[in-house]
């Protein structure tokens, strides 16, 4: 067996993901989305592997790369945004294309302690907030990268 995580060639993200998100980092196994919504530190995991939909889908060492990859993030996401409980979420009902949302959560948001699927419109991020977020999170997450 290789110790190689196989990702697809020619891997495309879902239209709706790129439309709603912006492109941070490409990890071993996944393209790691913001989405474009200022309510929440809101990130996504999008293994690069073709015509999955669900995890189970995903060969036995991507099942493993996929779920170390959602561990650190979410633990280097509570570090940095210091929320009160961190929602993490493969729901695939709009959007079929194999997805995981990270999203820390506060007592104090709109939606507590409901989801925060269809609750609100998206607020848009600025581009003075966008460069503020990924100037808190990138550095932290290039150092964590060196791990995977």
């Amino acid at each position: 067996m290789s110790d190689k995580i196989t990702i697809s060639a020619q891997f495309s993200l879902h239209p709706q993901l790129a439309n709603d998100c912006f492109e941070l980092a490409e990890l071993p196994l996944c393209k790691l989305l913001l989405c474009n919504d200022t309510a929440y530190p809101w990130f996504i995991l999008v293994p690069k592997v073709n015509d999955i939909a669900e995890i189970y889908q995903l060969d036995w060492q991507q099942q493993q790369q996929l779920q170390n990859e959602s561990s650190l993030l979410s633990e280097l996401l509570m570090q940095i945004f210091e929320g009160d409980k961190m929602n993490v979420a493969a729901l695939g009902n709009v959007v079929e294309q194999l997805h995981v949302h990270h999203v820390v959560r506060y007592k104090s948001d709109v939606c507590w302690p409901k989801p925060i699927w269809g609750q609100q419109p998206l607020t848009p991020y600025s581009d003075d907030e966008l460069v503020n977020l990924k100037e808190k999170l990138l550095p932290k997450l290039s150092t964590i990268l060196t791990s995977l």
